[in-house]
């Protein structure tokens, strides 16, 4: 058992702040909340917060770790245009660049910088075209030696044929079958978990989103699908099926509570109607919206359920809420710092569904997902103005410790495991990748 003492409890949705609060964990979940804890509980560890504050984990909603060798970039990217000139050019080509080595430096550095955030659950979304078979157990092994929780799956596309395609939707089935027995075994580790993944719609025939749909009634996982994040997609969809978007993807059962759809900048109000009444997520991501010049989504506050995610821009959801805050606002948007600090909460509700258990808060029964941060507000921090403080004061550098399901990865601003030598590696594994998109035509 492990005993954090005299915390500042603090809880994003609903809102709260307990002053001088025991939280006390046993095994992955939290036993108790209160005070005076340790005189009965005779814990292994007590960490002494002494006020700091003491939140739940943040959760990332999508991103991409293959992304992760990239920053930096010195490969010949050429001309980028427009949003199809990005993809041709810099991450397709990327994303058949990958291999094994460099597919597991990414992850490893991805989730130690998630991790230094303050951000205990990724969901990940993976495209390898040359290492397509194996590559899902290399995140999977990555997230579970850092000790993060998270989530992947395989982008299916037609890209590089049908083959490609249908071993992409196998590989989906693959893990989903592997993390089930696993369970039925009883050696699961509870840390990762899996979608059915597909890349857009303009890139997915009907003979994909049906092989999709079967992946998903066979694994009973959710889709993990961009949607409508350029103008193009949308137009696709139009002109070679005659439909929107959303009803394509419904035709198919594609639409659920399991299901994760990402930007969604261009989709029309009637096909919000549709993903809310499936009670299907929504995930945004601003800074990515922004940098590839995509648009920016005006009808956020009409989805149901609203998440907040990354799309490979790193694990710091402190930096990515103040962007998509501040890119609301200068949109004429109408929402608070409140609203967006909800909508990152509501990745627990992910969580939730696709993990089983509790998430996001600090109650008895609830993940032991644990944040210890250091910030000393200069102004009353009180729950009404939580949002306010995350805007405008507080950043990632106030985390000090982090427990995953109870167990200690980050300790006063140490990992328990040789980072130097990771981030060593992940260098030689970029400037290799590196040349080998330069290899790769658009």
């Amino acid at each position: 058992m492990i005993l954090i003492k005299n915390a500042a409890a603090l809880e994003f949705d609903p809102p709260r702040i307990r002053e001088n609060t025991d939280i006390l964990i046993e095994g992955s979940t939290i036993k108790a909340v209160g005070s005076n804890l340790g005189a009965d509980a005779n814990p292994d560890k007590i960490i002494e917060a002494a006020g700091r504050l003491v939140y739940p984990g943040i959760v990332c909603s999508h991103t991409h770790y293959y992304s992760g060798l990239a920053r930096g970039i010195m490969a010949n990217i050429g001309p980028t245009p427009d949003f199809m000139s990005i993809l041709k050019n810099l991450w397709w080509r990327m994303d058949r660049a990958i291999d094994e080595p460099s597919l597991r430096a990414s992850a490893l550095v991805c989730n130690l910088d998630a991790i230094r955030a303050g951000t205990t659950s990724v969901i990940d979304h993976h495209a390898s075209p040359n290492f397509i078979h194996g590559s899902l157990d290399v995140l999977k092994q990555a997230f579970e030696q850092v000790g993060i929780r998270g989530a992947s799956c395989y982008e299916v596309t037609d890209r590089h044929g049908k083959k490609d395609m249908l071993a992409g939707v196998e590989e989906n089935i693959r893990l989903a079958t592997s993390i089930d027995a696993e369970k039925a075994a009883g050696t699961y580790s509870g840390l990762f978990e899996c979608h059915v993944g597909g890349h857009a719609p303009c890139t997915l025939p009907d003979e994909g989103l049906e092989a999709i749909s079967t992946a998903m009634k066979t694994t009973g996982r959710g889709l993990h699908l961009h949607v409508g994040e350029d103008a193009y997609d949308v137009s696709h969809s139009h002109v070679t099926y005659g439909e929107d978007i959303a009803q394509r993807l419904d035709r198919y059962g594609l639409l659920g509570p399991r299901s994760i759809l990402v930007h969604a900048v261009h989709l029309s109000s009637a096909e919000i109607e549709l993903i809310n009444e499936r009670d299907t997520f929504l995930v945004h991501n601003a800074r990515s919206n922004m940098n590839n010049h995509v648009g920016y989504n005006t009808r956020l506050p009409e989805y149901k359920n609203l998440a907040i995610g990354s799309d490979g821009m790193g694990g710091d959801m402190f930096t990515e809420l103040k962007h998509a805050y501040f890119k609301h606002k200068d949109a004429g948007g109408q929402w608070w710092p409140g609203d967006y600090l909800k909508a990152l909460a509501a990745g627990n509700r992910i969580l939730e569904r696709n993990f089983g258990g509790k998430f996001g808060l600090l109650e008895p029964g609830y993940a032991a997902d644990i944040v210890i941060a250091e910030y000393d507000p200069p102004t009353p921090l009180l729950p009404e103005n939580i949002a306010g403080h995350f805007v405008f004061g507080m950043d990632a550098s106030i985390t000090r410790t982090v427990l995953v399901q109870g167990r200690l990865v980050y300790e006063e601003g140490q990992f328990p495991l040789d980072t130097a030598e990771i981030y060593a590696h992940a260098r030689e594994q970029a400037a290799r990748l590196w040349e080998r998109m330069d290899t790769i035509a658009p």
